[in-house]
């Protein structure tokens, strides 16, 4: 699954410079303002801390263990992984993993990990909406058959889901998933925090790239930039490529063209994005580091 997601991102940042003067892209990081990408960096760190937060909160409400210190490194690590791995879950996979080596519910440690991403992922769909409000160039793009299309499968798809958890079977092996999904994310006590919780990492998020298009000296106005951000994180979601490379400097030169933007301006902002949330995630290197080290000193040594 590597080589082929790889290979992709690959052919799209090709495609992607066939269309576009590359020359024009990367002249724009010639004149960095390290002020504006200081600002973004701390942005990703708050984006950790906030996630680890957001993971023990869901954790917790499940009945878990999963102290808040412990989930940040983790938290970090898999960010980390996320970036250095294909699909860009495979991080999350493997902390959902070893949380459920340590619980005696191990299903639960992992519908934890699920929620929690989950919970991001559905503030950002529904934040699409708003934002096609907010660029109507974006929405007069939208059109109204493929918007039809969608909503009747996402009809069909409902349907389908509840056809088939009516089903006797299918009921006992859903129940879980509900009563986790009641405790964790749509009780009164949590609903509240996961909602105010995700919204404040999806401003940072659209800070974090509002903040490295101004430090590559992009003078769009923020309220012309922001509202794209979501529908290139919603982009992002598809995991086909190398951690977002090519899908997500693709999505950015569409949306950027269609919103009568520069183009070469969102794709430069878009890699540097994709720099800054590789260097934010780069203590999960350290903390991979430092576990291997613990791993090989605990090892029985050969003879």
């Amino acid at each position: 699954m590597m080589i082929p997601r790889l290979l992709l991102s690959v052919l799209l940042l090709v495609l992607l410079a066939w269309q576009l003067d590359m020359r024009l892209v990367l002249s724009q990081f010639t004149a960095i303002d390290p002020g504006w990408l200081l600002l973004a960096l701390g942005l990703t760190q708050f984006q950790v801390l906030l996630s680890a937060w957001r993971w023990h909160f869901t954790a917790r409400r499940l009945g878990l263990a999963l102290p808040l210190p412990h989930a940040v490194r983790e938290y970090y690590l898999a960010l980390f992984l996320n970036q250095v791995l294909p699909g860009g879950v495979l991080g999350d996979v493997s902390r959902a993993w070893r949380h459920a080596r340590t619980e005696v519910s191990a299903g639960s440690a992992v519908r934890a990990v699920i929620l929690e991403r989950a919970s991001g992922q559905l503030l950002i769909a529904l934040a699409v909406p708003l934002c096609l409000l907010l660029q109507p160039a974006l929405l007069a793009a939208v059109p109204v058959p493929l918007v039809v299309v969608i909503l009747v499968l996402l009809l069909a798809g409902a349907a389908l889901l509840a056809g088939v958890a009516q089903r006797p079977a299918w009921r006992v092996r859903l129940r879980p998933w509900w009563r986790d999904l009641r405790r964790g994310l749509l009780d009164f006590h949590a609903l509240p925090l996961q909602l105010l919780s995700s919204a404040l990492l999806l401003a940072s998020y659209v800070l974090v790239f509002w903040a490295v298009a101004r430090g590559l000296g992009d003078a769009t106005p923020a309220a012309s930039l922001m509202p794209l951000v979501p529908l290139l994180l919603l982009a992002m979601l598809l995991p086909i490529s190398f951690a977002g490379w090519g899908v997500r400097e693709g999505a950015a030169a569409v949306l950027w063209l269609l919103a009568g933007l520069d183009p070469t301006a969102g794709v430069a902002a878009s890699i540097g994005y994709g720099l800054m949330v590789l260097f934010g995630s780069l203590p999960g290197a350290a903390v991979l580091w430092l576990r291997s080290n613990r791993y090989r000193r605990s090892s029985p040594r050969e003879n």
